[in-house]
């Protein structure tokens, strides 16, 4: 329960039968955003080096491209899935830490650039395994900073999915309809 409370990003203030709820939660927000990001990074990697063979002359059809980028998706969703999982699993436990306890009211920001960074982390520590960067569509600065907001985006889903707002809570509690003090 408390780890669920501090990826909520505030107190683990859960009722009496809304843990399991609430751990399948950010389950499914997690994995989504896991998903979000790889996709995007995958699609953002084939823009880029489309871009960089349509400055070669080479032409490319609407149809193509689409075609290229779903390819790209899934035949790089075995490599970007685990590899995302693991960096951003790293990277929302520090930002659901930081936010508890030194950032409260910050979990949207928060999960947002722990997304940015998890994935500008992968794609660097990439380069030093490999001595170049594998994603040839990081290559260039707006590669990587593309691959960066691919991961912003999923911290993004991910603490719309799972972050309580006080003030929602508040809204709800008072609400003449929801009852007082639910």
């Amino acid at each position: 329960m408390q780890a669920c409370g501090a990826l909520m990003g505030g107190r683990a203030a859960v009722s009496e039968g809304q843990g399991d709820g609430m751990i399948l939660r950010v389950i499914l927000a997690f994995l989504a955003a896991v998903v979000v990001s790889a996709a995007l990074a995958a699609a953002a990697s084939t823009q880029f080096v489309l871009a960089e063979l349509a400055r070669l002359d080479v032409a490319f059809t609407f149809g193509d491209r689409v075609a290229m980028t779903l390819h790209d998706i899934f035949g790089m969703a075995s490599l970007y899935l685990p590899i995302f999982g693991v960096g951003l699993l790293i990277a929302f436990s520090v930002a659901a830490l930081v936010i508890r306890f030194l950032l409260p009211g910050w979990g949207v920001l928060g999960f947002t650039l722990a997304g940015f960074t998890a994935v500008l982390a992968i794609m660097g520590i990439a380069m030093l395994m490999f001595g170049l960067m594998p994603v040839a569509g990081a290559r260039s600065l707006g590669g990587m900073a593309a691959q960066g907001v691919a991961g912003a985006a999923g911290g993004y889903l991910f603490a719309r999915l799972v972050v309580r707002h006080p003030a929602a809570r508040r809204s709800v509690e008072t609400n003449p309809l929801v009852g007082q003090g639910t």
